[in-house]
């Protein structure tokens, strides 16, 4: 499984990047009222709004260091988002810094994912080229009533 390594909070982590699509400059998003303080809002994308996740928030409960190196990353997630309007539902995580492709292969130890049912997104622990790196499941960023709020169902039009 490839990934793809990056910074929060001073730590590492890593995605498949199978699921990304894209990785951004970091973009200015439009608040969403009312919505967990992680939910920087949407943004354009392609011609279609996107959620944008703030990991700092999500996983260290404080702002991130925006600087020059800090993306977006786009993914797709799958599994646990409800079928939506959209023909793919996209979401994107900001990342401090993102860091490089790696394989999870490649890795000299690991450490079975926690059941935190506050933290089901996080996975494994994995010891890779000297660095350690914690695993995100996309499909788990978000509880399922807020996924279901940003990514809602598609509902037949009236007749």
């Amino acid at each position: 499984m490839q990934l793809l390594t990056f910074t929060v909070a001073g730590q590492a982590y890593a995605i498949e990047s199978r699921r990304v699509v894209e990785v951004l400059p970091l973009v200015p998003a439009r608040p969403i009222p009312h919505t967990p303080a992680y939910v920087r809002g949407i943004f354009p994308y392609r011609g279609r709004l996107v959620p944008l996740i703030d990991l700092s928030l999500r996983l260290a409960d404080r702002p991130p260091d925006e600087r020059l190196s800090t993306r977006v990353i786009v993914v797709e997630p799958a599994g646990r988002v409800p079928d939506c309007s959209q023909s793919v539902a996209r979401l994107g995580l900001i990342a401090e810094n993102v860091i490089t492709i790696g394989s999870a292969e490649d890795a000299d130890a690991a450490l079975p994912a926690l059941d935190l049912p506050d933290a089901a997104f996080l996975g494994r622990i994995l010891r890779i080229a000297g660095h350690t790196v914690q695993l995100l499941d996309v499909d788990r960023l978000l509880p399922p009533e807020l996924a279901a709020g940003l990514f809602p169902a598609t509902t037949p039009s009236p007749t």
